[in-house]
């Protein structure tokens, strides 16, 4: 005979699966402390400006 399950809790536990899931993403998204997005955001202008740097041509010129 078949397992007697309950639906609603079924359907809450993948919910809320669902939202943990979701959570870790946003974490990994959103959850750097300010110092080490000022700091990714420096290295990354500086490697931009190092790397315009490099040009032959003016992008303006052409």
């Amino acid at each position: 005979m078949a397992e007697i399950i309950n639906l609603r809790q079924v359907r809450k536990a993948r919910e809320k699966a669902a939202k943990e899931t979701k959570a870790a993403e946003n974490r990994i998204l959103f959850g750097r402390p300010k110092k080490a997005k000022t700091l990714a955001e420096t290295r990354k202008a500086l490697e931009q400006a190092r790397h315009e740097g490099h040009r032959l041509t003016d992008p303006d010129k052409e």
